[in-house]
């Protein structure tokens, strides 16, 4: 039984994996902003259609939690997949899925900052060990390698920074749907996506997409919207409810990997030192995962402060999330 369950969070991960050498080969011809404004309008509208249809209108309303809401989807959709499409303009795209695969951490030291949970010093340690890893790959071991840290790895960082702070906030609405909050926040993340797509190409920072530019892109777009930001968001969500958070969460270690096969077949060799990196920084993530697996929580802690699990990760999701 548990098998079949885990067949949830494995698509999801997979789909993930592989959606980063898809958005790469779309920003060829389509500005980072645009490939992303595009891309959740029209999740944003498969989810509220999703929504409607399964909790109906009443679900629709925020109340005096729309503000929260509001900023939540800014910080965690807007901010998260801008950030990453930006930063696959400037690195490969199995460098930017091992800063996504570091998500899970990030996030227990967000919520050491908010709620004043501290992980234990073993999960600091092995969060040490996985950038170390990060870097090897992106560097291939040599100082002068570092230049290529650049603006890549600072908006990376940027937007798991983001995707984490977004994942913590799932747990202060525990009384909402996975859906209800993915598809509140998501909406909130579009307008704010096409209110800065427009200004942008006002300004001339980017060029409106032309027709025939987003017919190129079409199949890259309808694997990001239908595969990736949605039926594996949706695959992602059942698998934390039946497998658990913790065991679910092992799966976001395959992201990397799956990354790094998908280049692999298309050409790309990488060297020892980047496989040596790679298998570094995934098998710290996995030590870290069954640590914070394996520790007992204290029953002196609130409530809110247990919950670690994101309500969806999207690497673009975890990683879209």
């Amino acid at each position: 039984m548990r098998s079949r369950h885990a067949a949830f969070p494995l698509f999801a991960v997979l789909s993930w994996g592989v959606m980063f050498p898809v958005l790469a080969s779309a920003l060829t011809r389509v500005d980072a902003l645009n490939l992303t404004t595009a891309r959740y309008v029209l999740a944003a509208a498969v989810l509220l259609a999703l929504l409607l249809a399964r909790e109906g209108l009443a679900a629709l309303r925020a109340g005096r939690r729309r503000t929260e809401l509001v900023l939540l989807g800014v910080v965690g959709f807007a901010g998260f997949n801008v950030l990453t499409n930006l930063a696959l303009g400037h690195a490969a795209p199995q460098q930017i899925a091992l800063f996504a695969a570091t998500t899970p951490l990030v996030t227990q030291l967000v919520r050491w900052a908010r709620d004043g949970v501290r992980p234990q010093p073993a999960l600091l340690g092995l969060s040490l060990v996985a950038l170390v890893g990060v870097g090897l790959v992106i560097t291939r071991g040599r100082l002068d390698g570092l230049g290529q840290f650049g603006p890549g790895g600072l908006l990376m960082i940027g937007a798991v920074v983001s995707w984490a702070v977004y994942t913590h906030g799932a747990g202060r609405f525990p009384e909402y749907s996975p859906l209800r909050y993915t598809t509140l926040t998501a909406v909130a993340g579009t307008l704010a996506m096409l209110a800065a797509s427009a200004v942008a190409d006002v300004a001339g920072l980017q060029h409106a997409p032309a027709a025939a530019d987003l017919v190129a892109v079409a199949p890259q777009l309808a694997y990001a919207v239908l595969v990736a930001a949605v039926l594996a968001v949706l695959a992602w969500n059942t698998g934390v409810r039946r497998l658990g958070a913790a065991d679910a969460a092992l799966f976001m270690n395959l992201v990397p990997v799956t990354t790094f096969l998908v280049q692999t077949l298309r050409g790309y060799r990488p060297g020892a030192v980047e496989l040596a990196g790679a298998a570094l920084t995934i098998a710290a993530l996995v030590a870290a995962n069954l640590a914070t697996r394996t520790r007992k929580p204290s029953a002196a802690r609130p409530a809110t402060a247990v919950i670690d699990r994101p309500a969806v990760v999207d690497p673009v999701a975890v990683i879209a999330r």
